[in-house]
């Protein structure tokens, strides 16, 4: 196989629904995609709450879309109970959010031009006079609250959704282990500091080791942070999204 890649294991620990694209990429470039997912993505069990928020969509002027995730599971609820708003602005953390609102109809969001993250995102024209005017938030379980902390101090009214529940996979480790033992991985990709404590803990004692000497690629400072903080020697920093992981693998690589 020729490429970049060409004979590269790359361990990519997106949830399984969304690791396709990704793996095609390495792929591409002769490598070899180990699929670990250790992010499960699954629907919040707090459907009540969620919908009553649907209901009274019209009262917000602008709803905040936190990941893909959120926008895709927030969305296919809101259209199958009623039509969007068309006073209601929407806002993406990043374009993968944004593409996932685009898929179902909704093409006029609001992205950072540059820093993908809660930052990024309050640094906009949309969100700089937002007092008086109430925002929600579709969100995962938990996560953080600095940007409607940050939203409420600008004098806006917010509320936070759990439009899906992040959980950590039952998986067998035992074969990325075993790949590991024989040399065949080169390179880990993580997308969030939470996936980087469950990889952590679903490949045990026997796999820190190993884990903490691979080299790492993370698309925020963050996660690097969490990662340098766990052990990790080899943390590489790089743009978001699968595009800016796979050129920060090419680079590495063709070094």
């Amino acid at each position: 196989m020729s490429g970049t890649l060409a004979g590269r294991g790359i361990v990519v620990t997106r949830p399984q629904q969304q690791s396709a694209a990704l793996a095609c990429m390495i792929a591409a470039s002769g490598g070899r995609a180990l699929l670990f997912p250790v992010t499960e993505i699954r629907d919040t069990d707090r459907l009540a709450e969620f919908d009553a928020v649907i209901d009274r969509l019209d009262q917000y002027r602008v709803a905040i879309f936190i990941s893909p995730n959120a926008a895709e599971r927030a969305l296919r609820r809101i259209l199958a109970r009623r039509s969007w708003p068309p006073t209601l602005a929407a806002a993406a953390i990043g374009p993968g959010g944004a593409a996932a609102l685009a898929a179902q109809g909704i093409a006029d969001v609001t992205v950072p031009a540059r820093r993908f993250d809660s930052e990024g995102l309050l640094s906009t024209p949309l969100l700089h006079s937002v007092a008086g005017r109430p925002v929600v938030i579709f969100r995962g379980n938990g996560g953080r609250e600095f940007l409607a902390e940050a939203l409420r101090e600008r004098g806006a009214t917010v509320d936070l959704v759990e439009s899906y529940r992040r959980a950590r996979p039952q998986a067998d480790a035992a074969p990325l282990l075993t790949a590991w033992a024989r040399g065949e991985v080169d390179a880990v990709t993580v997308t969030s500091s939470e996936g980087l404590r469950n990889l952590f803990s679903m490949l045990g004692a026997a796999g820190e080791a190993a884990l903490r000497r691979t080299p790492m690629f993370v698309p925020h400072p963050r996660i690097a942070a969490v990662a340098r903080e766990l052990g990790c020697a080899r943390v590489l920093e790089c743009d978001a999204g699968d595009s800016g992981l796979i050129a920060a693998l090419e680079t590495h690589f063709r070094k």
